[in-house]
């Protein structure tokens, strides 16, 4: 029978994946990752960790990934809003950290499958959605290695959110855990990411707006804007919402316009994670992790690639990540550059 070790953040999700392969029979192991700088919060899902582990009868690893979290993740994050991009960590981080260094950790100790509470499946070698599409992780998975999805396990595919909460309340050790707040989209960020952002530079150097090539407002600093928001900053005489179209972070200046300028027909993307081997091929594409999918043609040379969109969409965000999908399972992804 296969040894599996779990990654148990201390959270409703990981703590049942435990909890079930443990029932099933497997000989299982868990582990924490320390990945960002927050003593009180680790120390806090560590005594959670270890609650579930003493119940379950198993042993608990510590890993300390904090060093290279903050090189591959917050300090990306934090380049990426510098440079006037939105960035993408869950992606970067779902590669480099928990399906990268932790697949690593696992087998160098051993082991024969790493198992997470992501919401996803694996079939035939490929990411495929979960059941609780509201939960569904497999955009967030898409820049992971093919060659890994062998070793890795997610139990929480098949299932719903709602009814791994429930599960948990009915066994008794287990309810405080899963009556606890769910943890933030992006872990290391607490209230807003402008306050990462002011650690390391001014975020509040106030800059002009732009209209058509003509000085129209001021803005608070390029970094509090995306693409597409349409508050924060002032426009004379406007009688019509304006959208932020696009960011110039040299110039700490930002350019707006109407919603029909959002429009994207076609766009490209760069270092392409594909899992098939056709160049040219019909999709669907996510642009952002909560925008739905369109239907596109991509064409792929070297490792850049065009996208051209059946039905336009809008807000289109450079830094973003683009992901393929083919019915419910991903083909590929890459890292969206700017729209044609």
């Amino acid at each position: 029978m296969k040894k599996i070790l779990v990654a148990m953040s201390g959270g409703v999700d990981s703590t049942v994946v435990a909890y079930h392969l443990k029932k099933e029979g497997f000989p299982i192991e868990g582990v924490y990752m320390i990945l960002h700088d927050n003593p009180t919060y680790h120390q806090e899902n560590i005594r959670k960790v270890k609650i579930v582990s003493d119940f379950l009868g198993i042993k608990y690893h510590i890993l300390d990934l904090s060093k290279n979290f903050q090189k591959k993740i917050i300090d990306y994050f934090i380049d990426e809003y510098k440079s006037g991009l939105t960035p993408n960590p869950c992606v970067v981080c779902n590669k480099e950290i928990k399906l990268g260094e932790l697949v690593e950790f696992a087998r160098q100790k051993g082991f024969d499958s790493l198992a997470t509470g992501h919401y996803a499946n694996i079939e035939n070698g490929f990411i495929a959605e979960a059941k609780d599409l509201s939960k569904d992780q497999s955009y967030f998975l898409s820049n992971v290695k093919r060659e890994i999805l062998d070793f890795v396990i997610f139990p929480l595919g098949g299932r719903l959110k709602e009814d791994i909460v429930n599960e948990a309340k009915e066994i008794d050790i287990l309810n405080q855990i899963a009556s606890q707040k769910e943890s933030s989209e992006i872990c290391f960020v607490e209230d807003s990411y402008i306050d990462i952002l002011k650690e390391k530079f001014d975020t509040d150097i106030e800059g002009k707006v732009f209209k058509n090539g003509e000085e129209v407002g001021v803005h608070k600093g390029y970094t509090h804007y995306t693409i597409g928001k349409r508050r924060g900053f002032s426009v004379k005489g406007a009688l019509t919402p304006n959208y932020v179209l696009s960011i110039d972070a040299k110039n700490n200046s930002i350019i707006v316009g109407e919603k029909e300028q959002l429009r994207v027909d076609s766009f490209i993307i760069k270092d392409i994670n594909i899992f098939i081997e056709k160049k040219e091929f019909e999709a669907e594409v996510k642009i952002r992790y909560r925008s739905p999918k369109t239907k596109c043609r991509v064409q792929i040379q070297n490792n850049i690639a065009l996208v051209q969109l059946q039905t336009p969409t809008y807000g289109l965000a450079p830094g973003q990540t683009a992901v393929f999908y083919e019915k419910n399972r991903v083909i590929g992804c890459g890292w969206i550059v700017d729209k044609l």
